[in-house]
């Protein structure tokens, strides 16, 4: 019990303080699971680096934008796992594969997971630390 909370107290300090202060300005209807996915995403793949892209938090592996968080409309959140935002060439397959239902590939090297509620994050909570995990590893190149 003390590992995992002094875990979470060394995730929640590498939050950015600009994306936690533009989220309090938001008054989002989603706060608690936008905070439950910040601290999942930091917590899978301790080298990424948080910031505030794209009117959501962001986050970086060494300088490379890999994971976006979409935020508005505010219906649902949405991950945007990607390799930047300049165009590359497609690899031939899926950059990562899958056993889950959770990503909607929309080209081999941009996917998107949904979620409604906070029961969607916690029900795919070990899919989408995987996920995480394997998407940078995958995307390093």
């Amino acid at each position: 019990m003390y590992a995992e909370a002094n875990e979470h107290t060394m995730t929640t300090a590498r939050q950015n303080s600009d994306a936690t202060n533009f989220l309090d300005g938001l008054n989002h209807p989603f706060r608690a699971e936008i905070e439950a996915i910040r601290i999942l995403i930091l917590t899978a793949q301790p080298e990424l680096t948080e910031t505030i892209k794209w009117n959501g938090p962001n986050y970086s592996f060494h300088g490379e934008d890999r994971i976006t968080m979409r935020i508005l409309p505010p219906k649902q959140l949405q991950l945007i796992f990607h390799r930047g935002a300049k165009k590359q060439t497609q690899p031939a397959n899926k950059l990562i594969e899958t056993t889950g239902k959770l990503l909607l590939w929309k080209e081999n090297d941009r996917a998107i997971a949904s979620f409604k509620t906070m029961d969607d994050i916690e029900t795919h909570r070990d899919e989408l630390t995987r996920i995480v995990q394997n998407w940078i590893e995958a995307s390093k190149s």
